[in-house]
């Protein structure tokens, strides 16, 4: 992922969502709804600005490394932490995560 698209303002939540749910498989897409989309999508927002990836120094094509596993595990320890919230599991949380990404990723093309 190109540093620049990290929290991208003209990433726009709702079509994020909606990418999101056309990329994840059906069961994931019956069970995770908007609202929960959205916290995921904020928890992983949450997880660049603490972990420093946003200070992170790009390599020489702009790309910073992400570790999507780690980034997977952060979202659900933070959710534990929420009684509001269901308990996720980590490699259905990878897949929003990926899904997420390539959404960025596509919007960085254009």
């Amino acid at each position: 992922m190109k540093a620049t698209d990290f929290l991208d303002d003209k990433i726009d939540e709702e079509q994020t969502i909606h990418f999101i749910k056309g990329y994840i498989p059906q069961e994931l897409q019956e069970k995770y709804d908007d609202d929960t989309l959205t916290y995921i999508i904020d928890l992983i927002d949450e997880y660049y600005i603490e972990s420093g990836i946003l200070e992170s120094k790009p390599d020489e094509n702009g790309f910073v490394e992400l570790d999507l596993e780690k980034i997977a595990k952060y979202v659900v320890k933070e959710s534990k932490k929420d009684p509001m919230q269901e308990n996720f599991i980590e490699d259905e949380v990878l897949l929003v995560i990926q899904a997420e990404l390539e959404y960025s990723d596509q919007l960085s093309q254009e």
